[in-house]
């Protein structure tokens, strides 16, 4: 980095570091009570509604000696960074999945939630695999938001033209996508815009859906290396499956996940490839005032290997709550937590912002999609299907979940397969030094082994 560049990134990390720090006074405020602070990402205005209203005026009328706050801003995982690196920062630490809280707990930045694990009860109230990924060296240190998934968003309009049926098997799927091709849609919709990390989620879809969930748990445990044929192979076609034009065409690289619902919603393709999150999107075009409500379907991503127990789920989550090492007020912002750990908050944030609060409680396969309208009642029974899947082993290892983090960044590099700029083999072998560099640092999550 030239001098002027080192000057400007210099003068933008001090710009950062002085707003962060200027958001992060615990005074007692005029309502005397204990401030507490959250930061979360810029949502869009009708979610930061729902978020005030269900968690903010929701949390501080539950009890009388906290008020929280929270501040948005797309910016926020540099924002937190920075604060936690300055001993600073909200008391309740929202960072974009394990991996992020992983690195903050390895640096002494945030607190063991041992203590409100017991008190709350969350070990036996929590799905084990969300509950376990958020330990590090056998000490929790956070709790997922939300369980995730891949599947298939489809236009039901969209197939009727094309006079075909949802499709259940990889082999329907690429068949449809053909078809649509040939009329001159696109095969699906989808795209990593402003986000590289969008790459995990079809590298999670290859390797659970192809190689299987075993053998990537094998891998993750340090059984089979990276290397391993079978992982090889699923590079492979996941390549092959960017080439052939399946993910977003040519467009790619142009398209993020909200153009490409508006497309979906549009008629300009059958299908939306991608995770489960993709319904806070959708209901931004697929909604009553538009009269298609009803067109949009989810269906689960079909195995590519036939020899795979199916329905299988990649299982995952969005993002990560945790609570800052340095808060003057660590069991407000635990209590915080808490009461994002329950059936409550998750109706009411879903009614309303379906896709990002499938608060990942094992009680939730009770939950009723008959309770919900619209694409919130669609979205439920996907969970209640995820969570159902997760009961009898039937689930994968989410990359962005499960995944060290050095891994995590290797594997977000499986486009230069894609374009040919490396090989399978050879880009596995960048994976296998980055896994070998996470578990000499003892940043491995404890993987549960799904079935077989």
């Amino acid at each position: 980095m030239g001098g002027p560049a080192r000057r400007r990134f210099a003068t933008a990390v001090a710009v950062t570091l002085a707003l962060v720090l200027a958001a992060c006074g615990n005074g007692g405020g005029s309502t005397g009570r204990q401030q507490l602070t959250l930061w979360f990402w810029g949502a869009p205005p009708a979610h930061q509604k729902t978020m005030e209203q269900v968690l903010v005026e929701g949390f501080n009328q539950s009890q009388d000696k906290y008020a929280l706050s929270v501040t948005y801003n797309n910016n926020v995982d540099t924002n937190v960074q920075v604060a936690l690196a300055a001993n600073k920062g909200p008391d309740v630490v929202y960072s974009s999945g394990p991996s992020f809280a992983a690195v903050y707990a390895a640096g002494g930045k945030l607190a063991d939630l041992g203590q409100y694990a017991e008190k709350y009860g969350w070990k036996s109230s929590v799905l084990g695999p969300m509950y376990d990924v958020g330990t590090v060296g056998g000490r929790l240190y956070s709790l997922p938001n939300s369980v995730n998934t891949y599947g298939v968003f489809y236009s039901k309009k969209v197939l009727q033209r094309l006079g075909v049926p949802v499709p259940t098997t990889f082999a329907q799927l690429v068949d449809v996508m053909n078809r649509a091709k040939a009329v001159g849609m696109y095969a699906s919709v989808t795209g990593n815009k402003g986000w590289k990390p969008v790459n995990l989620d079809y590298a999670s879809i290859f390797l659970n859906h192809d190689a299987g969930p075993g053998t990537v748990y094998d891998a993750l445990a340090g059984k089979i290396p990276w290397t391993d044929p079978s992982l090889e192979r699923a590079v492979a076609a996941s390549a092959s499956f960017y080439q052939s034009g399946y993910l977003g065409g040519a467009d790619y690289s142009n398209l993020n996940f909200d153009q490409s619902m508006q497309l979906l919603a549009a008629g300009r393709s059958p299908f939306f490839l991608g995770p489960t999150l993709e319904f806070q999107f959708a209901t931004d075009y697929f909604n009553d005032a538009a009269g298609n409500t009803d067109d949009l379907g989810f269906a689960p991503f079909p195995n590519i290997n036939t020899g795979l127990a199916s329905p299988s789920y990649a299982l995952g989550t969005t993002a990560s709550l945790s609570v800052n090492a340095n808060s003057p007020n660590k069991d407000g912002a635990a209590e915080v937590i808490n009461y994002m750990m329950s059936e409550r908050f998750f109706n009411a944030m879903t009614k309303s912002w379906p896709g990002y609060w499938g608060v990942p409680l094992k009680s939730l396969g009770n939950a009723s999609a008959s309770d919900f309208t619209g694409l919130s009642s669609l979205y439920v029974s996907a969970l209640k299907d995820l969570t159902a899947a997760v009961g009898k082993g039937n689930y994968g290892l989410d990359i962005a979940t499960f995944f060290p983090p050095a891994t995590q960044t290797a594997l977000t590099n499986i486009d230069t397969v894609w374009l040919g700029t490396a090989t399978p083999q050879q880009f596995l072998q960048t994976v296998e030094a980055a896994y070998q560099g996470d578990k000499a640092k003892n940043l491995v999550p404890p993987i549960p082994e799904p079935g077989r």
